[in-house]
């Protein structure tokens, strides 16, 4: 998983909210399309893109598609994010201890 293709997906308002949805259990499609104001067909597409990025799964149960978050892909989206403000708030700290040593 790349961490932009991930956070190129979670930059839909409506994927947002779908991995919202799919953190408090596993959906069907239809179910995700009732809770959103889109269409079932754009529920879909939308899923797809989240399948694809890595933070959703697909589990054919009967004639439903039932969506869940993905944990490896899950994980690695919070492992980079870890990442970034490590290195941001080590930059940070880094400047202010730079600064209070400086003469006013």
């Amino acid at each position: 998983m790349e961490a932009y293709q991930v956070l190129n997906a979670l930059g839909d308002p409506t994927r947002r909210r779908i991995i919202e949805l799919l953190g408090d259990r596993p959906h069907a499609v239809g179910e995700l399309a009732e809770r959103l104001p889109v269409s079932r067909p754009a529920v879909s597409q939308h899923l797809r893109v989240l399948a694809e990025s890595g933070l959703v799964a697909r589990e054919s149960v009967g004639t439903r598609n039932v969506y869940r978050l993905d944990d490896p892909g899950v994980d690695a989206l919070r492992s980079w994010l870890d990442g970034f403000w490590t290195t941001a708030l080590t930059r940070f700290a880094g400047q202010a201890e730079q600064e209070s040593r400086s003469p006013s």
